[in-house]
């Protein structure tokens, strides 16, 4: 990415939708599954991965944009399993940095609509942070790297 955030979001070469994504939280790595992204249950206006993909970044954008200029907390979901789901947790105290961590939530990934997850990210009450994956940076730092990554993911297609 052409940030200085230590934060990408990125596609494995995989055969199949299983271990084919990669989030990288300073030196912290977490492989997982693109497979709820790719089920017919949600309408998309995309049919490949990489338009998903975007499309969920796309949100990452937006949420990081409504803590400026006051602050605030706002989860982001990058992996879900059928018992729990991973997000990305963005603390702001003053709306201009930002303190960036991964960690879990017994939310079942299938309760999350990935292409519309915000009522579920504002009823994540049970997160566990993982202590290794922690960053802090600029909200403006964050937002240009979310779109950095949006548009890499938009361009892998299928």
């Amino acid at each position: 990415m052409p940030t200085d955030v230590p934060l990408s979001f990125d596609r494995l070469p995989a055969a199949s939708s299983y271990d084919d994504l990669k989030l990288t939280v300073g030196t912290f790595e977490h492989v997982c599954d693109s497979s709820y992204l790719s089920i017919d249950l949600y309408p998309t206006d995309t049919d490949d991965l990489g338009g998903a993909l975007a499309r969920l970044l796309e949100q990452w954008s937006t949420q990081v944009d409504g803590l400026r200029p006051v602050g605030g907390t706002a989860y982001l979901p990058y992996d879900f399993s059928d018992q729990c789901t991973a997000w990305l947790r963005i603390s702001s105290t003053d709306g201009h940095t930002a303190e960036v961590q991964a960690g879990w939530s017994s939310t079942p990934g299938w309760d999350v609509n990935p292409f519309n997850y915000v009522p579920e990210a504002r009823e994540v009450s049970d997160f566990r942070p993982l202590p290794e994956a922690r960053i802090t940076c600029l909200l403006s730092d964050l937002g240009a790297c979310f779109e950095a990554n949006r548009i890499a993911l938009a361009a892998t297609g299928n």
